[in-house]
């Protein structure tokens, strides 16, 4: 049996048809997420400021009273020392925004919206990647436009299952459906590849392992990377507050409506945090795999190069992380140091580099 005979052509459009349409509903859930932040009280969104701006203009608890004792000789005034409290990672103690709706009906009504659309264009992006497979009767991860369309899909699944845990994350839903579109665009125009047949060293069980894994690590890395990079600006603008400073109206009420930077701060690193181990496995599986198929388990090919580079910036981050002089700001270049690898590791290496790994170009 030929290649061309063993993919099923139908199945191949069904999926490609699939693809398409969940682009369309992810675009009107973008709108939907659009119209949340707009028609979202903004009456409601003064907490960080109003917290900020108190503590920089000098206000301050009453101090606690002093203590008399009375002597003999007359009477000794002892001050009672004043008392500084600090949250454990240093950070201002401010409270979380109201998210994305500003606490308004008419938002969350919005955000409900997008939310459902959100997961309509899941489940239509997951029948796509299903199809796909079912093409070729294997693993929908032969080339970069399956690894696309399948990385996309779990990103979405996991903002989904973190909603579904009553995890307060409707505040990543713009910035992550903005990032699936762009992802998906490249994956149907630049990196599109026809439906075909593995190379003979991917029949492998380890292809749903390793690269499921790795597929998974990826989606997780890249919440936490959005997380983080939300915290730089929302650091800004409490950092621009606390010293006097007046942000502008549309920082006002973009950043006023996201967690406190010390929230999102801890959510990053509880993500990052917790797939690290998963993202160990990955790397040993795949040496596990190179093993069986090339007879040695390390080679230095450029993939597992940057696997393991990536692992190190990851290591190097939860490890200043949970140092004292590391929280905040330099932890946060780190953790996107830590994915600008892993980004570099799939697109760069795969694009521009050679190696054992380049089965099916892009």
């Amino acid at each position: 049996m030929t290649l061309a005979a063993a993919t099923n052509e139908h199945l191949a459009s069904i999926s490609n048809t699939l693809i398409y349409s969940s682009m369309a509903v992810y675009t009107l859930a973008f709108f939907a997420y659009i119209a949340e932040w707009l028609f979202g009280s903004r009456s409601k969104v003064a907490r960080t400021a109003a917290a900020l701006t108190a503590a920089a203009a000098g206000e301050r608890k009453p101090a606690a009273p002093a203590v008399t004792v009375q002597r003999a000789g007359g009477t000794a005034v002892l001050e009672r020392p004043q008392v500084v409290v600090r949250s454990a990672s240093g950070a201002r103690d401010v409270p979380d925004g109201p998210g994305a709706h500003g606490g308004d009906e008419q938002g969350d009504l919005y955000g409900r919206i997008a939310i459902s659309l959100t997961a309509l264009a899941f489940l239509v992006e997951l029948g796509g990647v299903v199809a796909r497979a079912a093409s070729v009767e294997r693993a929908p991860w032969g080339n970069m436009y399956e690894f696309n369309i399948t990385f996309s899909t779990v990103a979405v699944g996991v903002y989904l299952a973190l909603l579904a845990l009553k995890k307060n994350v409707r505040w990543l839903g713009l910035f992550l459906i903005t990032t699936v579109l762009l992802d998906l665009g490249l994956a149907v125009t630049v990196l599109y590849t026809a439906s075909d047949q593995l190379v003979p060293a991917l029949h492998s069980y380890w292809l749903y392992i390793h690269v499921s894994t790795a597929i998974f690590c990826g989606a997780v890395f890249y919440v936490g990377a959005v997380a983080t990079i939300l915290y730089l600006f929302k650091d800004s603008y409490e950092n621009k507050l606390q010293t006097g400073g007046k942000p502008g109206t549309f920082a006002s009420s973009v950043l006023e409506r996201l967690p406190a930077s010390a929230s999102l701060d801890k959510f990053a690193y509880r993500v990052n945090a917790a797939v690290f181990p998963l993202w160990t496995f990955t790397i040993i599986a795949g040496a596990i795999w190179a093993g069986d198929a090339w007879g040695r388990y390390w080679n230095w090919d450029p993939k597992e190069t940057w696997s393991f580079i990536t692992w190190i910036a990851y290591a190097c981050y939860l490890h200043a992380r949970a140092t004292a002089g590391w929280k905040g700001r330099k932890a946060a270049y780190l953790a996107l140091l830590a994915f600008g690898c892993w980004l570099f590791n799939y697109y760069g290496v795969n694009i521009f580099v050679s190696g054992k790994h380049s089965y099916a170009g892009v």
